[in-house]
């Protein structure tokens, strides 16, 4: 079975708190991209399962890749047998775009189908919740707000996205998500995501916030540099995604998105139509 974990970006990332137990609490919204991975799982040809990673290098054990922990998660509430996994990376990672908690919702969501378990999108949310915040929002893969620590969440209507271009772009810096939240001081909002995305995309700018990027300005001011170049070329709107270092930029059409993505010759680029 191959399936095909995709990106995703923030729009709007509020830090309003910090729990006892080091996690905090935020509310975002979250949309899925056309960046993607590819991912392969076959029965084992061992007694043993197997993973392996191609395209991007991935510093990571194989049982500490998520990949390998969704299908030990999976293993522990149906005796599926051994697979053989390939995994080729071609999402950024330290880009805030989620693409390792791609992978692992997109193995849950595999090793469903491919055994015929039936577990219910509900069901392999929950699973995926217990191996990072992100991986939830990738079983349902569609625009959803965030809320908690990531996990609440509930499905929202972008409807001005459509017609827009988004152009990504990652530069060449790993922002890792512990040092990101390290500079973030939390601090109730009142912005209302939900009321904000329902407003034309050309009014988002001001009025929807990523908050790490104030946190990470400082240390990283190439961020703020491919902002300003992507406003300065036509985007809407523009922003870091999730803790970095991806920044992106939404555009009124793909003449414009094309120019601008012609000024990152340095960088990880993507574009794709919303």
């Amino acid at each position: 079975m191959i399936v095909f974990p995709n990106a995703k970006i923030n729009l709007g990332l509020n830090i309003t708190s910090r729990r006892p137990d080091g996690y905090h609490i935020l509310s975002t919204a979250m949309m899925p991209t056309g960046w993607k991975d590819i991912l392969e799982i076959v029965p084992a040809q061992g007694t043993q399962p197997t993973l392996t990673v191609t395209g991007r290098t991935v510093d990571c054990p194989m049982e500490s890749n998520l990949v390998m922990k969704a299908y030990r998660a999976m293993q522990r509430i149906a005796p599926i047998p051994p697979v053989d996994i390939y995994l080729h990376k071609i999402i950024p990672d330290g880009a805030g775009l989620g693409g390792g908690s791609a992978d692992a919702a997109f193995t849950l969501k595999a090793l469903d189908r491919m055994f015929s378990l039936g577990l219910t999108d509900s069901q392999l949310a929950d699973i995926a919740a217990t191996l990072g915040a992100d991986c939830p929002f990738f079983i349902y893969n569609r625009p959803m707000i965030a809320d908690g620590i990531g996990t609440d969440l509930s499905a929202v209507d972008i409807p001005d996205l459509q017609g827009h271009t988004l152009l990504i772009v990652k530069p060449g810096i790993h922002i890792s998500t512990a040092r990101a939240y390290a500079g973030v001081t939390p601090c109730p909002t009142a912005q209302d995501l939900r009321l904000t995305l329902s407003l034309p995309v050309a009014e988002w700018r001001g009025a929807l916030k990523n908050d790490f990027e104030d946190s990470l300005r400082s240390e990283f001011p190439e961020i703020e540099r491919i902002k300003q170049t992507l406003y300065a070329n036509g985007a809407a709107y523009a922003s870091l995604s999730g803790s970095g270092s991806a920044v992106y930029g939404i555009f009124d059409n793909d003449k414009m998105a094309v120019h601008a993505k012609s000024l990152f010759s340095g960088c990880d680029t993507f574009k794709c139509s919303l």
